[in-house]
């Protein structure tokens, strides 16, 4: 299972916004400095985010970018839906569709099972939050029972 830029850049770069955005606009200059992101790849994202209506621009002096919905409110794979990021696991390549991924159509022996895996990537990302990202805590499911786990920060 591997993501790709966007959907990544878009996740850090909210999380960001976030953070600094509790004061007024942030601009993009300051995210792709802190976060060592392109700016012109950053601007891109943005696009996409406020067609989404993830976060909304503020023009002039002292404007730049902020949340339109609260973080707690946002969950990851509305962000990386919003960037256009597909969810999936790479060694299977049928996009969802009916046939399976090989050239004749057959699934592999695999098919189920990387269907399976991007299914549950899928409903995990949409039970963590923008806040549990910011914040550090992720729900984890032990056995039966859902559990949080805060995430250490790195020293």
């Amino acid at each position: 299972m591997k993501f790709g830029t966007r959907g990544r850049y878009a996740v850090t770069a909210l999380a960001d916004l976030s953070g600094c955005g509790l004061c007024g606009p942030v601009c993009l200059s300051g995210i792709a400095e802190r976060q060592k992101i392109s700016l012109p790849y950053l601007e891109q994202l943005f696009v996409l985010l406020r067609r989404a209506g993830l976060v909304r621009s503020v023009r002039g002096p002292g404007g730049g970018y902020l949340l339109e919905i609260e973080p707690d409110k946002v969950a990851i794979v509305a962000i990386i839906d919003a960037v256009g990021e597909t969810i999936g696991a790479e060694c299977c390549e049928s996009d969802g569709q009916a046939a399976g991924c090989r050239e004749d159509e057959s699934r592999c022996l695999g098919h189920e099972l990387w269907r399976e895996l991007a299914r549950h990537t899928r409903s995990f990302l949409s039970t963590v939050t923008l806040a549990d990202v910011i914040h550090r805590r992720l729900p984890v499911q032990v056995g039966s029972e859902e559990a949080t786990v805060i995430v250490a920060a790195a020293e």
